[in-house]
């Protein structure tokens, strides 16, 4: 009996640590992405059927970082937002994406909904990985993606160096 109990709590031991290990993979890869929303009372007319204490505060804004020789592109994912929903700025080494994804109620009878989008304003900055030139910056939005490319400055540009052997 004391061997088998012996097993069962390393067997327990071993699940526990499988499982924390998890959270901690699923949070540092969620630490950035997790973005905040914060509801917006001058929308609450189209909420009419719903308390905003009840809507999700929270979403994922995942986001692609690509620094190659002369640009870095941000891609960040924003389903169900207008471009003019953005508000775009660099501010030293940070892109500041700030907007508002409005709510936009379905029309039925009945008496029963489930919101699990996030819905207000919300402001996402992403550490860049050089220095960019903000008034060459371009920006687009299609198919849920926002798209803003980010020519390098002249000094953070990648040169190739030649090498000579003598």
């Amino acid at each position: 009996m004391n061997s088998v109990t012996q097993q069962l709590k390393q067997g327990v031991g071993h699940a526990i640590e499988s499982l924390s290990d998890g959270w901690r993979e699923l949070r540092s890869r969620a630490d950035e992405a997790l973005t905040r929303f914060r509801f917006s009372d001058r929308h609450s007319s189209d909420v009419t059927a719903f308390e905003p204490s009840s809507m999700s505060r929270w979403a994922f804004m995942a986001a692609d970082v690509i620094d190659n020789d002369d640009r870095v592109i941000v891609r960040l994912e924003a389903p169900g937002m207008r471009r003019d929903d953005f508000d775009i700025e660099v501010l030293g080494g940070t892109l500041s994406i700030r907007g508002e994804k409005r709510f936009d109620r379905e029309t039925r009878r009945g008496g029963y909904a489930l919101v699990q989008c996030a819905y207000g304003t919300f402001q996402r900055d992403v550490a860049l990985p050089s220095a960019v030139r903000v008034d060459k910056a371009r920006a687009s939005y299609r198919d849920g993606v926002l798209r803003i490319e980010l020519p390098k400055a002249d000094g953070a540009r990648r040169r190739q160096v030649s090498v000579k052997v003598h």
